[in-house]
């Protein structure tokens, strides 16, 4: 099919560092949709109806799709594919029936201005998204570009290196990019003042951890006092073992049972960015706290579900994993999430009580799978000197579901 819907992105410069072919769809285009400032910076090229962006703006959909066939024009800000409205409007329109004619999106323009390769940039966005994600991001020497919402995020920003202990890191507040009004900024999150800053932004940072910074480890089995907790909780040694156990594959869904302080479900869900996690706990304390605790570990997007299992489970979508770190003894746990789990996924369950264990056992000579035992013992001192002591010994029942 011949593409009717034109997705062309423009820049600051306006009509004057469009192709000659965006502009000539751009004049051809029976209806021109885009933000005020799209149309604004496109105006002397609009020869047919124009349309702002409503909000919000899903409902202007509609209006795109009933001109379906005509010559229809989308404007975007730079890239349209990246972090713009491209990927909205492919939710709709099959791209077979679209043309997209890109400009430079702003993180191309920023690591140009500062001289970046843009390979060894990690780009976030905070337009419409929470600030938290940015945290497991703050590695020492890294950098960073932050897609800004408005003239308030680089403040936001410079307030929450602060106070997690990146106030040496230098900060780059880079404004309306590629047109006669941009304007660079360079000072560090410490000394950070917000002086008219233009809503148009982003923040370029390079990350310098100060003494005693938060910074969240790349690897399983995270310091236990990263954790606000009540002694409910997979400790870091187990932790690990249980993630390498769980398998985290890109995009999947995990049901954390039992879920205490979050622990494991925001090791999985730090994995990577794709990764999703349901936990389900009964005590209504202990989710506010796993909540918490995955806001400052930067994974807000943990699911907390406060009841018991297994009616806690019902209704929850198929997960791809299963961890049972509590109540494995309930009645119907273990089989509620067997029931549930897709085919081919995983379900570990550990167990620290020969109540529990009699359950595992009997899972496992049902359902198949693994048992090990985990024991670990910790340095302890004893008068003067000093022995290991054993922690309570764990069983983790491992099994993949056919």
């Amino acid at each position: 099919m011949t593409p009717w819907l034109r997705i062309i992105g423009i820049g600051e410069d306006g009509v004057e560092g469009l192709s000659p072919a965006a502009r000539d769809l751009i004049e051809t285009a029976t209806l021109v949709v885009g933000g005020a400032r799209h149309l604004a910076l496109a105006g002397p090229a609009i020869r047919g109806e124009s349309m702002a962006w409503p909000s919000p703006m899903a409902q202007g959909i509609p209006a795109i799709l009933a001109r379906r066939g005509e010559a229809v024009v989308v404007l975007a800000s730079g890239d349209p594919h990246f972090y713009g409205v491209g990927a909205t409007l492919l939710r709709h329109v099959p791209v077979e029936e679209t043309l997209t004619l890109p400009a430079p999106s702003s993180v191309a323009l920023a690591c140009a201005r500062l001289g970046w390769p843009q390979a060894s940039v990690t780009t976030v966005s905070l337009c419409g998204r929470p600030l938290e994600p940015l945290f497991p991001l703050l590695q020492p020497g890294s950098r960073l570009i932050a897609l800004s919402a408005d003239a308030a995020t680089p403040g936001l920003v410079a307030a929450a290196l602060r106070a997690r202990g990146f106030g040496p890191s230098i900060l780059h507040v880079l404004e309306a990019l590629g047109g006669p009004m941009e304007r660079q900024n360079r000072t560090t999150a410490a000394d950070f003042v917000e002086d008219d800053i233009a809503p148009l932004n982003l923040l370029a940072i390079e990350v310098v951890a100060g003494p005693g910074a938060l910074v969240i480890p790349l690897g399983t089995g995270l310091d236990d006092d990263l954790f606000e907790h009540d002694g409910q909780i997979t400790k870091r040694e187990i932790r690990s073992v249980t993630l390498s156990s769980l398998s985290p594959r890109g995009g999947e869904l995990l049901w954390d049972i039992g879920c205490g302080s979050g622990s494991v479900a925001i090791e999985w869900l730090l994995r990577h960015p794709s990764m999703r996690a349901i936990g389900v706990e009964a005590n209504a304390e202990r989710s506010a706290r796993a909540a918490r605790n995955a806001a400052r570990l930067g994974v807000p997007r943990l699911e907390l579900v406060t009841a018991a299992a297994p009616e806690g489970l019902e209704g929850l979508p198929a997960p791809d994993a299963v961890f049972i770190g509590g109540g494995v003894t309930g009645d119907g746990v273990v089989d509620a999430a067997w029931a549930g789990l897709r085919s081919g996924g995983r379900l570990v369950a550990n167990s620290v009580t020969v109540e529990s264990d009699a359950v595992l056992i009997a899972a496992c000579a049902r359902l198949g799978g693994t048992l090990t035992r985990i024991g670990i013992e910790r340095l302890e001192a004893i008068g003067r000197l000093h022995g290991f002591r054993p922690a309570m010994t764990i069983t983790q029942w491992s099994v993949v579901k056919p």
